[in-house]
């Protein structure tokens, strides 16, 4: 090959790589167009090969011929790429773009369950009222749950508990109460807390029943506590809770952990129908000197109502089983 021969190669190259170049809409084109003439096989990289063959003489020139070629498809390469990105991010913003003016897709927002928003309302109904918050163990022994709240081991009151035993002397606490045990052997008095939290008992489940339910229970032992003292906090949780317009009655009941004991029954003025919520009472002496009190030096009080039971009565509800079914259609109303 001569040098003018080489020369005109050079002007063929480029012409291919113009043709090429031009007809390219993306950058693997691009790159399938570069590696045909700057590739190790490209024509570009073949006709450097060539220089060998030509004079001595001859090949300076020949060389300068072939890298300014090779600089210009370069530079020219460089350019084409830099259009190509441009025009692949416009495309994709393009492909991306939102559209603001465009409705929303509604998402649903979770919600606390009702028996937690109940629960929670309750404790703060108290905590204004100056009471703490105390929890226990699900896993109570019998001393607690039954024996030092005045309940021994032939009491017939444990008829009415009806226990899930997990092993000798074990047993998932059937109320809240020997949280009420455990905080007044830890404190001295005065103690004021409420015992809310979860608890299980053998019954079959039915609108009004369940083996696993929720209390809330009231302590309060202090000098000089009354049955006006109960008769007061009971009220005003129910005028926090139910709102205005209700009348509160006691009737005489027995639970073995009080003495006197009370059920309390509330109704809305100009309706016939009482409903119980609550039994309440003052804290049997026995129970107290268990702890270590004087009955002599102190007394106390305390009540226990159903989370069930307050949240069925707030709202209507006439099934318990309704807040176990995890039926959307029923826990969105809350």
């Amino acid at each position: 090959m001569t040098l003018t021969e080489l020369a005109r190669a050079a002007e063929e190259i480029w012409a291919q790589w113009e043709k090429a170049s031009g007809g390219v809409k993306t950058l693997e084109d691009l790159e399938t167009a570069r590696i045909q003439i700057l590739g190790r096989k490209g024509r570009l990289t073949q006709l450097f090969s060539s220089l060998r063959d030509l004079p001595s003489q001859e090949r300076a020139e020949a060389g300068k011929i072939l890298n300014a070629l090779k600089e210009r498809i370069e530079e020219a390469l460089a350019k084409k790429r830099e259009v190509l990105a441009q025009g692949a991010q416009w495309e994709r913003l393009a492909r991306e773009r939102y559209d603001f003016s465009l409705p929303g897709k509604w998402r649903p927002l979770g919600k606390l369950h009702p028996l937690t928003q109940v629960r929670l309302e309750i404790e703060e109904i108290f905590l204004r009222l100056g009471f703490d918050v105390a929890s226990g163990p699900e896993i109570e022994t019998e001393y607690y749950n039954f024996e030092a709240l005045n309940i021994g081991p032939d009491h017939p009151a444990r008829d009415e508990w009806d226990s899930f035993y997990l092993g000798e002397g074990v047993l998932l606490r059937t109320h809240t109460s020997p949280v009420q045990i455990r905080v007044m052997k830890e404190r001295k008095p005065p103690v004021r807390i409420i015992c809310p939290g979860r608890c299980y008992r053998r019954d079959n489940p039915d609108a009004t029943h369940s083996p696993v339910f929720h209390q809330v229970e009231l302590l309060w032992v202090e000098k000089g506590l009354t049955f006006a003292h109960l008769k007061w906090v009971i009220g005003e949780f129910v005028r926090a809770f139910f709102g205005p317009g209700y009348e509160m009655r006691f009737s005489a009941d027995f639970f073995p952990f009080t003495e006197p004991s009370a059920q309390v029954h509330i109704r809305k003025k100009g309706t016939e129908k009482w409903l119980e919520i609550m039994g309440a009472g003052m804290v049997h002496p026995r129970v107290l000197e268990e702890v270590g009190y004087d009955p002599e030096e102190v007394t106390g009080f305390a009540f226990g109502l159903g989370i069930e039971r307050m949240a069925m009565l707030r709202y209507g509800i006439e099934d318990i089983r309704l807040f176990w079914q995890n039926d959307l259609r029923f826990l969105s109303q809350f």
